[in-house]
């Protein structure tokens, strides 16, 4: 505020003025004959005004009051004497004295609310409530003078309003001083002190370390670069020998490791050649499952084959008949043989399979979490069923003391006791004669016979639901008997009635045929024919017609013999390309990548040529016009044969609006390149 004309300014605490204004702003400045000032009033913070005024108290303007508090002297005023002149303070405060050039200072607390009546008319006044608002910052110093004399310090008038805040505009910004780096050009000379000392006299200066310097041949520019160039030269033709011989032991290295690797290759391909070998010439001299059996009989047939071929080559007459005699004689004799170690290997799996049965009883539930975990829970059936698996194990177990045996048998009484019927009290009854006959020093090869009918009954409590709730899910035979009328066949050849699992249905079958017992005797007695190599084959291709992930349904619709006839008849048991003969060595893949595999969509090659046929992306400029001439007509082949099959019709229908679709566009393409 400015106060310079007078020399004075009046300062009320608390922001207090002697008028108030009904206007937004508190605190004018007036003149001294009490009209407003011509300048604008300047705004103060809330709460604060200053204003200047003569030493003449002047009357109240028309639209101003003076508040209560101001009447009764509770302003605080500040009073200066100018040029030494004494002026008469406003207003008069009671029992106060006034000196010139002193200053009165009284503590004033602005109220919350002021009434401040305004007039409204000639004869009415208003009474108007005004709030006062408190500064809610710290007032900012915005300048000011100081009176030397008084030590009264002037301030400039600030704003009473609080300060507009700009709009969020929801984005981070920065300053140009944080943005942009200051650079700075500064040039430096780095000092070199040098000094000469020469003779003089008084002084001598040893000449026995100078060089006598004298000029060279002058050359010109032209000479100057041309021994650039020649040195250019030089170094080019350095740097491109060591390059060359840098590229030469690179080139080697590259050799060295291909070798390397191929020969690790080979070794890898014998190694899996002989395993297999081994692999096989082990199930033959062991053997245990349905395929080895089947090795078994192949190899018999093969040399049953070979023999009556060397005979009827060899003999004739009556000698020819007695060698086939003899060559009967010892087909029968291998035969029972091969029949002795099938029941031995029967026992040994029907055991492992009752294990393995009861171990499924024993499993506890799982799933799998969102972290990809897996959580197991107990439940109270698997706990059941772990309990019986223990006694099972335990009964089974042969060579051990007598004490052992007998604690091991009352155990499993209390355990069946706890159900009462026929079947336990049976079972309870043969657990007291072993006890009995273990008292009475019985040898064990005495009681064997009981002890596999303690088993036997055991294995039929445990199959019991009622007893064991957990094997409900996995017995073969449902509880309710009338499910069995809906999903059971016949087989005419053994004259039993089976579920569905237990009958193969070819692809190129029209009913249900026999059941697989049926066709496992009559393989083993007339055919003899080993499935083994072609079922590896098959569920390598099924395996990569899965990664596909394009909806591939007839590589499951292909069966054992099916894939028996497509690899001999149609293939000859060798591959397309080398003429490999080995089925091991041997894998069936698509023909053409972009469709999904089938009989009429193949080719049979090793893995190495499969892999390199699958990065292939055009056929026809890769392969000669003969081979692809060759291959398609073994598709022909295949077409004529499966077309006669039920469920690969439709299949070979659509394949058939493919491969014109297919045509019509290469022909459009072509059309188009022309």
């Amino acid at each position: 505020m400015e106060g310079a004309s007078d020399g004075f300014e009046a300062v009320t605490s608390e922001g207090s003025s002697a008028e108030q204004s009904p206007a937004p702003s508190q605190g004018k400045a007036v003149g001294e004959d009490g009209d407003p000032a011509e300048k604008p009033p300047l705004p103060e913070p809330a709460g604060t005004a200053q204003s200047e005024r003569g030493w003449n108290q002047p009357s109240p303007s028309q639209n101003s009051v003076l508040p209560e508090s101001t009447e009764k002297g509770t302003m605080t005023v500040s009073m200066i004497k100018d040029n030494g002149t004494s002026w008469k303070t406003w207003p008069n405060f009671e029992n106060q004295e006034c000196f010139p050039g002193e200053v009165i200072q009284q503590d004033y607390h602005m109220p919350d609310v002021l009434t401040v009546r305004v007039e409204t008319g000639s004869d009415s006044f208003q009474e108007v409530v005004v709030k006062v608002e408190r500064p809610t910052y710290k007032k900012p110093f915005l300048g000011g003078f100081r009176n030397v004399s008084t030590g009264v310090e002037f301030h400039n008038a600030g704003s009473q309003t609080k300060p507009k805040k700009r709009p969020d505009k929801g984005i981070q910004l920065f300053c140009r001083g944080t943005q942009t780096a200051v650079e700075k050009n500064a040039q430096q000379q780095t000092r070199n002190t040098t000094s000469t000392q020469m003779t003089k006299t008084g002084l001598y200066v040893s000449n026995m370390t100078d060089k006598l310097i004298t000029p060279g041949k002058y050359f010109t520019a032209e000479e100057y670069h041309k021994r650039r160039l020649e040195a250019a030269i030089v170094i080019q033709k350095y740097f491109r020998r060591w390059h060359a011989a840098y590229l030469v032991q690179n080139l080697k290295e590259q050799r060295r490791l291909r070798l390397a690797q191929e020969a690790q290759e080979e070794l890898q391909k014998k190694w899996e050649k002989e395993e297999k070998l081994i692999r096989e010439y082990e199930k033959k001299l062991n053997p245990k499952t349905r395929e080895d059996f089947e090795l078994l009989y192949h190899d018999l047939e093969l040399w049953m084959q070979e023999e009556t071929e060397r005979i009827n080559r060899t003999l004739t007459g009556g000698k020819r008949k007695a060698a086939l005699f003899a060559l009967l004689e010892e087909e029968t004799e291998l035969i029972a043989c091969i029949g002795m170690h099938k029941l031995s290997a029967n026992l040994e799996n029907q055991q492992k399979a009752i294990l393995h049965f009861l171990g499924k009883c024993a499993q506890p539930r799982r799933w799998k979490a969102f972290d990809g975990k897996i959580t197991e829970m107990d439940t109270p059936n698997s706990l059941r069923g772990k309990e019986l698996l223990e006694i099972y194990r335990s009964i089974n177990t042969k060579d051990i003391p007598k004490d052992e045996r007998i604690s091991v048998l009352l155990t499993l009484k209390w355990t069946v006791k706890e159900h009462e019927c026929k079947l336990t009290e049976e079972l309870v009854a043969l657990i007291d004669r072993e006890i009995d006959l273990l008292s009475r020093e019985v040898k064990e090869c005495n009681l064997e016979g009981l002890r596999k009918r303690i088993c036997t009954l055991f294995l039929q409590y445990i199959k019991t639901p009622e007893f064991n709730p957990q094997v409900a899910g996995l017995i073969k035979v449902p509880q309710d008997p009338l499910t069995l009328y809906k999903n059971v066949y016949f087989c005419h050849s053994c004259e039993k009635y089976l579920p569905p699992s237990e009958f193969p249905i070819p692809a190129s079958s029209y009913t249900i045929g026999r059941c697989r017992s049926c066709y496992q005797l009559d393989n083993e007695a007339r055919k003899r024919e080993s499935y083994f190599k072609y079922r590896l084959i098959l569920e390598d291709l099924r395996k990569s017609e899965v990664d596909y992930q394009d909806d591939s349904k007839i590589v499951f619709l292909v069966q054992l013999p099916d894939m028996q006839y497509l690899i001999e008849k149609i293939w000859n048991c060798q591959s397309a390309l080398s003429a490999c003969s080995d089925l091991y060595e041997l894998v069936m893949v698509r023909w053409d990548k972009q469709r999904e595999w089938s009989p009429w969509n193949t080719i049979l090659l090793t893995k190495e040529e499969a892999d390199a046929h699958l990065k292939l992306c055009n056929l026809q400029k890769t392969y000669e016009a003969p081979f692809i001439y060759r291959i398609e007509q073994k598709h022909i082949r295949a077409k004529s044969y499966f077309a006669r099959i039920p469920a690969m019709a439709s299949f070979l229908h659509r394949s058939n609006n493919q491969s014109n679709v297919n045509s019509c566009k290469e022909n459009s393409s072509l059309n188009l390149k022309k």
